[in-house]
């Protein structure tokens, strides 16, 4: 008998999905690259890190919006698996600049493009400052994937009447985000702190620099491209905001206390970086003064070592703060499976969604 696991799995590769996903990358930046090479073969490695960097993902952005276009009753076609991908697109530019923002070494693994460019500006001996060439350049790939996503979208051969429907939902993802990362600085920028207004703003900068962008909006996009009413496109909202909040709830506990083997990054760079999670805040707002020492001393320093991140998992552990979070991610994936008990939802697209719900909070990268 197939296990639950097995189930999903098979449910998530349906249609070849990701390979789908994969080769249009591909055969997109084969002919950016044609593009650049006109401008000087010295841009090659604008594209090649980014297909680098593209290599890797969970393909869940156009995964839900693929579904939700199959859920609201429109067939496979190839152009809508293009448009679909446009959110892959989005979600290099935003891992890009967020590991500028960061100053993070690694993604999904190897290092961050930022480096890769600093790496390259070294071996090749050139004059000036080398961090500062890689963090432009990085910028620049950046806005690329920016500006990619619009053209796979707009060209993707989906009728101009389906894009029309879907432009104010692309549009709004691609600001919001923006706001989202922004608010992210912010929190970053105020530094540790006991306050009890902690968890709601974490929540709110999740709300929008995660789980919109990765969950909702890419649900709401496939739904208005297949011409969904408004009655799915809200079940589709109530679906997705509660799972893309458990999504990235998940993503700050893998965060501190994943496997950096299967996460791509080194554990506690969350903890260095000064990340305002949820998780942190749920710790401050239950620590002890011993504990809320500890927690000051370490948050945002570039320097903490693997005893340094033992010590605030003890206190995430001992305050309550994890078993709280993962509480929520409970409750959440609850809630947001119970808006597709009572709505119409084609085959194979309602079983679709539900395993990808599965595979957004029950992870281990």
């Amino acid at each position: 008998m197939m296990s639950e696991a097995m189930r999903a799995h098979a449910l998530l590769d349906a249609e070849q999905l990701r390979a789908r996903v994969r080769t249009t990358i591909d055969r997109f930046l084969a002919r950016q690259t044609e593009v650049l090479a006109d401008v000087s073969d010295d841009c090659a490695p604008l594209v090649r890190y980014v297909a680098d960097l593209m290599s890797g993902g969970k393909r869940l952005r156009p995964a839900f919006c693929y579904w939700a276009w199959r859920a609201a009753g429109a067939p496979d076609e190839p152009a809508v698996v293009t448009a679909a991908t446009a959110l892959e697109f989005l979600q290099a530019a935003a891992l890009i600049h967020d590991d500028v923002m960061d100053g993070s070494d690694l993604r999904r693994g190897a290092p961050a493009v930022h480096r890769r460019f600093a790496a390259l500006h070294r071996d090749r001996g050139w004059g000036s400052d080398a961090d500062h060439f890689g963090v432009s350049s990085a910028v620049l790939a950046g806005d690329l994937c920016l500006a990619w996503s619009d053209e796979l979208y707009t060209g993707s051969g989906l009728h101009p009447v389906a894009l029309g429907r879907g432009r104010s939902v692309f549009n709004g993802m691609r600001t919001q985000l923006m706001g989202g990362q922004y608010l992210d600085l912010l929190d970053q920028a105020s530094g540790g702190r006991r306050d009890p207004g902690a968890v709601e703003r974490a929540r709110r900068v999740m709300h929008y620099k995660s789980a919109k962008y990765t969950v909702e909006h890419p649900l709401l996009l496939g739904g208005r491209l297949a011409g969904a009413g408004d009655r799915l496109l809200a079940r589709f909202s109530a679906f997705g905001l509660p799972l893309g909040e458990a999504f990235q709830l998940r993503d700050d506990v893998l965060g501190v206390f994943g496997d950096s083997g299967r996460t791509g990054k080194p554990a506690g760079d969350d903890l260095r970086e000064n990340k305002r999670t949820v998780l942190v805040a749920l710790a401050f707002e239950q620590a002890t003064g011993v504990q809320e020492k500890v927690l000051k001393s370490h948050l945002g320093d570039s320097a903490l070592d693997a005893a340094g991140v033992d010590e605030v998992r003890e206190v995430l552990v001992e305050t309550g703060a994890l078993a709280g979070v993962e509480r929520m991610i409970g409750e959440l994936l609850d809630r947001s499976l119970a808006a597709l008990d009572d709505v119409d939802l084609a085959e194979p697209g309602r079983s679709a969604l539900v395993a990808l719900a599965d595979a957004a909070t029950n992870r281990t990268s």
